[in-house]
């Protein structure tokens, strides 16, 4: 996203008339869901300097810093874990829009985590994961993409120490172990990731004024 990005943290690019991250806080707070923490590196003060305590938005927000050099998406979500508490949490990506619905998540998923797959973008033709059914798999058969979407349970990180640490070997992991279901949602999904993705997201905001938010 260089070099919009250098000095403007990606989540808070604006999109649509706000930046990029509220999009996603008004689709859970339209679910229902108002306590949010929000985990930040790069420029993160400015991220909280923006949304303050989140009440504008309807939220309440806590945040979990990382620091220099950041912790990868597992490594924060872990370090996160305290502000969490001990019930199913969601995790989806401050620079990931879409128009699928947070309250069709489950609230209790039946295994350890609960993903949504999307079809595969061209920069990721080879796909993330098998889905059977309801349950992902590592196997053999057409692959679909995380959407950076999903419920996951504490449990799923026990025994995991605060370190940079990507998210993908705890799937598979759990995944292999039958441990991980999940669901392809065919909709309208963009992950924010150049200045051309922004300015596409900007053309389909216009288009839908009243979907503003996931």
């Amino acid at each position: 996203m260089r070099p919009l990005s250098d000095r403007c943290p990606k989540p808070l690019l604006r999109v649509g008339g706000r930046p990029l991250i509220e999009h996603c806080i008004v689709g859970l707070v339209e679910a229902g869901v108002r306590e949010i923490v929000v985990n930040h590196a790069w420029l993160g003060q400015q991220i909280e300097e923006a949304l303050g305590d989140g009440s504008h938005l309807g939220a309440a927000l806590q945040y979990s810093p990382e620091p220099e050099g950041a912790l990868d998406t597992g490594g924060g979500i872990i370090k996160a874990l305290p502000l969490l508490g001990d019930a199913p949490f969601i995790v989806t990506s401050g620079d990931v829009w879409s128009d699928y619905r947070f309250d069709r998540l489950p609230r209790d998923p039946r295994g350890l985590a609960h993903l949504v797959l999307v079809d595969n973008p061209p920069y990721h033709s080879e796909g993330d994961f098998v889905l059977h059914g309801e349950w992902l798999s590592a196997g053999h058969g057409p692959r679909l993409t995380y959407g950076n979407i999903g419920v996951y349970r504490p449990e799923l990180f026990s025994g995991c120490r605060v370190e940079r640490r990507p998210l993908l070997p705890i799937l598979q992991d759990a995944i292999g172990r039958g441990a991980v279901s999940g669901e392809h949602y065919p909709g309208r999904w963009i992950n924010v990731g150049t200045p051309a993705d922004l300015e596409a997201l900007e053309g389909v905001l216009r288009l839908s004024p009243s979907r503003g938010a996931p």
